[in-house]
């Protein structure tokens, strides 16, 4: 293990009608008024957006709506988010919905407290302050329930860019894994992806010696691969939507990469630039990526690769264990080339140029020149 420091500062409330609790925990915080940031129908249709005003009212809350977040949370919404906030004065965000409303709805909570454009946090301005962020999740994918991290796509430059920031970690996230027992089953599979992702960046490219973290790694991956083949074949099983949402959150509160020092998220620098061109689901430009990734990379820690393969898959070599997940990829339904999301060969050197500028902005453009981008994308072809 090498030296860290551990700190999340999310409360997490887990379990069926807890959203109900809502309204107690703002006004708890004291809390009295907030900007609701939602998706589309979804969250109407089922009748979440009424159970969430009426914990409101209850409690006193008042509130300003704000619909119509995009799957990819776009920066043109966003700041129109912003100006409501500050339009409104609202105390506090409360995001209701999957990964891309709670990421749009931190990046409102940066800048209502801020005269500078919100952009500008996504390009190198330090986070000094966010309003506080409550959030109710009804997709389990990304994490940011539980993290510091934002995620918005500006159009016109065709970048998804990050925050990342202790200001915008949740004060409080409820978590009723009911409300995912409707997540269409393409989508189901697009969040085990990325949940799979966010664990094994670290996994892979960190040095070796902290074998309490490969375990915790390994573990949330076979979780999510044994629950998603449960979902798929019971959508609404209770057990497992459960289960799967709660490894979904841990796969990136920041508990798997305490210790193992230096890493890089390669993988995901490279289906930001695909998402953003292209606004394809995060996890299934995620499943496209990461096999072409881990062939590209399989020679740069060929024992850690057959450690996966034997700890997830029981297999003998690491190209066997990339060839079961990418296998596996298939099995659930996420794509895993190019073509099946409509994107050309001859398309790969726009997307690697895009890829290059988030590489830079990360601290790994020396290990990942365009060239090198093109390359791993080649082998999705």
């Amino acid at each position: 293990m090498f030296d860290f420091t551990f700190h999340n500062p999310t409360k997490i409330i887990f379990g069926a009608g807890k959203e109900t609790l809502i309204g107690a925990e703002l006004k708890a915080a004291g809390i009295t008024k907030v900007l609701l940031v939602y998706g589309r129908n979804s969250v109407i249709k089922s009748g979440l957006l009424d159970r969430v005003l009426a914990s409101l009212t209850a409690n006193n809350i008042g509130c300003t709506q704000f619909g119509g977040v995009d799957s990819n949370p776009l920066l043109s919404h966003t700041r129109e988010g912003v100006a409501l906030a500050k339009q409104d004065k609202v105390e506090a965000i409360l995001a209701v919905g999957g990964g891309s409303v709670l990421d749009e709805a931190k990046a409102i909570a940066v800048g209502a407290l801020s005269d500078s454009d919100v952009w500008q946090f996504f390009v190198g301005k330090e986070v000094e302050r966010a309003l506080p962020i409550f959030t109710i999740l009804t997709l389990a994918a990304t994490g940011s329930e539980m993290n510091g991290n934002s995620v918005v796509t500006n159009a016109e430059t065709r970048q998804k860019y990050n925050i990342g920031s202790a200001h915008v970690y949740p004060r409080v996230s409820i978590l009723n894994p009911e409300l995912t027992h409707s997540v269409p089953l393409n989508y189901t599979a697009y969040s085990a992806v990325d949940a799979i992702a966010h664990v094994i960046e670290g996994y892979f490219t960190k040095q070796p010696g902290t074998h309490l973290q490969d375990r915790l790694v390994e573990g949330i991956v076979k979780t999510v691969i044994e629950t998603t083949d449960l979902i798929m074949a019971e959508p609404t099983h209770a057990k497992a939507r459960a289960s799967f949402m709660w490894t979904a959150t841990l796969a990136l509160n920041g508990l798997t990469p305490a210790g193992i020092g230096p890493y890089s998220f390669p993988n995901h620098m490279i289906e930001h630039a695909m998402s953003a061109i292209y606004n394809i689901p995060h996890g299934a430009g995620l499943s496209i990526v990461m096999p072409a990734w881990m062939k590209w990379y399989l020679q740069k820690n060929p024992s850690q690769f057959a450690r996966f393969a034997k700890e997830i898959f029981g297999l003998d070599s690491g190209e066997a264990g990339i060839a079961a997940l990418e296998q596996w990829f298939v099995a659930i339904k996420s794509p895993v080339r190019l073509a099946e999301v409509g994107i050309a060969a001859t398309d790969i050197e726009a997307i690697a140029e895009n890829a290059e500028g988030l590489a830079r902005q990360w601290g790994i453009g020396g290990l990942y020149p365009k060239e090198t981008i093109a390359e791993i994308l080649r082998l999705a072809v």
